[in-house]
């Protein structure tokens, strides 16, 4: 079975981004299991999540908000990296591979809020 929201291609970029964050969430330390890591997690599940329940709400108003969520989501998820390079869990290297996709996958969500206007 498919549903709709696995047919767009927000959705796909973001299940990249996913893979990307929990991988590089693994080398951060263990003392941050309940901190940035968590909180990176969280926060980048919730893009393709909220893309998810969005998808199958009954009017584009009520997708659109879930939508704006997601971009909340990923912007939260940058800042975090941003934050993740200060500490020196990651380097400025491993954040210029993912912030490509990043910024792939915010457009497409912007372009499908405004589609869903």
């Amino acid at each position: 079975m498919e549903f709709n929201y696995e047919k767009l291609d927000v959705s796909k970029g973001a299940k990249k981004v996913i893979v990307r964050v929990y991988k590089m969430t693994n080398k951060f330390p263990d003392s941050e299991v309940y901190g940035l890591t968590s909180q990176l997690r969280r926060a980048v599940v919730s893009v393709l999540l909220n893309i998810a329940e969005g998808s199958s709400r009954q009017t584009k108003k009520d997708f659109k908000r879930f939508v704006r969520i997601s971009i909340g989501s990923l912007v939260e998820v940058d800042a975090a990296l941003k934050i993740a390079i200060d500490l020196e869990y990651i380097t400025n290297g491993d954040y210029l591979e993912i912030e490509p996709l990043i910024r792939e996958v915010y457009f497409k969500l912007i372009g499908l809020s405004k589609y869903l206007s």
